[in-house]
């Protein structure tokens, strides 16, 4: 067995590698050239002088990587370049693409604005013609406007020449009637050389001549009418009573012991023109007073009383005169923007109202507004569901008493402080419900019926 120690391989080193000293030269500076000989002999060969030195072999080799380097730059730049071309192709194929795109939408384009541009031309034309349209209906209407004030102005006229007549003719029986009081007083006089005088008895006297001569007047009136339509031989039940003029009321009052009670009649009212030839039915004047309203004035009130036995038809002596001075009033109150009238509220939507505080109604150019204090009770503009007439019945008041309808299912019975202020209300609210093109009447009164 062999032992080993320690310095075993160093002595191994000492002994196969000899010690070569640090100051040896060697005889040339390129290593030794050998070969390969028969039988894998390593075999010296001389040296040549052709043979490079170390240097030149370095440089030769450095020379040679750096042409390989070169050429592999220029390659890879070749097939950059290469890549480049083909991206640019690509790139311009894009292009082209897009540009035909362009040009297909610049097309499109044109198209639309050449579209808009119609469309533009046909709304201008457009514009035109209906702004000559409304020129054209707005004319008309101005013209339809203008015939219907001056179709009104004539009315008034009418009327106004009327009332005249009618003062004049009221003025020629006051004289008369003076005259008769003036000569009675001077016989009076003649027995009483006293000269004592009663001017209350004188007064009272005359005003019963005149209520009296007014009577005779209406009953000489009527029986030449009766004697017109040639009916002197038939009995006569039943007769109107009251002034036929616009303020007052007309009663049906019965002639005869044989004519039945009035209040177990049905009682209807018409208003018919004063030719005849149109005969209008009034809605809810079925009671035996009739006080007529505004609209009545110029026509013939007609009424039939029909009981189980008797159909018997009145009618007033003539057309229903207007009240005197009251188209000069109401001339006056359309030159202000809003009129006040003190009123008390009677009936509300058909039932009785028991308080009689007083309102204020507010009759304006464009709108009706009923008041309590600072509290609007109702307020409403001219529109074809408000409705406005005189009351068809209630006795003696319904001179002074009017309907009115600010919308439908709400209405009002309004009493006026008189007869001229409740005539004056109604004609006012009807001229500025006109000038806003708004035919302001009572329920059914635009449905004339034939005769």
């Amino acid at each position: 067995m062999t032992r080993l120690t320690r310095d075993f391989g160093d002595t191994m080193q000492r002994d196969a590698v000899p010690a070569v000293s640090s100051d040896v030269v060697f005889a040339s500076s390129r290593f030794p050239n050998y070969r390969i000989g028969a039988n894998n002999q390593i075999i010296e060969t001389k040296d040549d002088p052709k043979v490079l030195s170390m240097k030149e072999v370095v440089a030769r080799e450095t020379a040679q990587l750096l042409e390989q380097h070169n050429r592999l730059s220029v390659r890879d730049l070749a097939s950059k370049f290469e890549k480049g071309l083909a991206a640019a192709a690509k790139l311009s194929e894009e292009v082209e693409a897009l540009a035909v795109q362009l040009t297909q939408r610049e097309g499109e384009l044109i198209q639309e604005k050449a579209e808009v541009k119609k469309l533009a031309n046909f709304l201008k034309q457009a514009s035109e013609d209906a702004k000559k349209l409304v020129d054209e209906e707005r004319a008309f209407a101005r013209a339809e406007i203008e015939d219907a004030r001056a179709a009104v102005q004539r009315v008034e006229e009418a009327l106004q020449e009327h009332e005249r007549m009618s003062q004049a003719s009221g003025k020629q029986d006051l004289e008369q009637l003076m005259r008769e009081v003036q000569e009675a007083r001077r016989i009076k006089m003649l027995h009483q050389p006293s000269k004592v005088m009663d001017m209350e008895h004188e007064l009272r006297a005359l005003r019963s001549q005149l209520a009296e001569k007014t009577r005779q007047y209406l009953r000489l009136q009527k029986e030449l009418t009766r004697t017109k339509k040639g009916g002197e031989n038939v009995p006569h039940l039943y007769e109107l009573e009251g002034n036929e003029t616009l303020g007052s009321y007309l009663q049906i009052q019965p002639c005869s012991d044989n004519a039945p009670e009035v209040s177990k009649c049905s009682i209807q009212w018409y208003r018919v023109s004063s030719d005849g030839a149109k005969k209008e039915l009034i809605s809810g004047a079925t009671k035996s007073v009739y006080a007529p309203e505004p609209f009545d004035v110029g026509r013939i009130l007609q009424v039939d009383i029909i009981s189980e036995s008797e159909h018997v038809t009145l009618s007033t002596a003539g057309p229903i005169d207007p009240a005197a001075g009251l188209g000069t009033y109401v001339e006056a109150l359309v030159r202000k923007h809003d009129t006040e009238f003190n009123v008390v509220v009677t009936q509300m939507n058909g039932s009785h109202h028991p308080t009689e505080s007083i309102h204020v109604l507010h009759v304006g150019k464009m709108r009706i507004k009923l008041c309590k204090g600072k509290t609007t009770i109702a307020k409403e503009y001219y529109s074809s569901s408000m409705q406005l007439c005189g009351v068809r019945g209630g006795g003696n008041a319904a001179a002074q008493a009017l309907f009115w309808q600010p919308k439908q299912g709400h209405s009002f019975v309004l009493a006026f402080e008189s007869e001229r202020e409740r005539n004056a209300a109604i004609m006012l609210a009807r001229r500025f419900a006109f000038d806003c093109n708004i035919m302001l009447a009572g329920p059914d009164d635009r449905a004339p019926l034939g005769t």
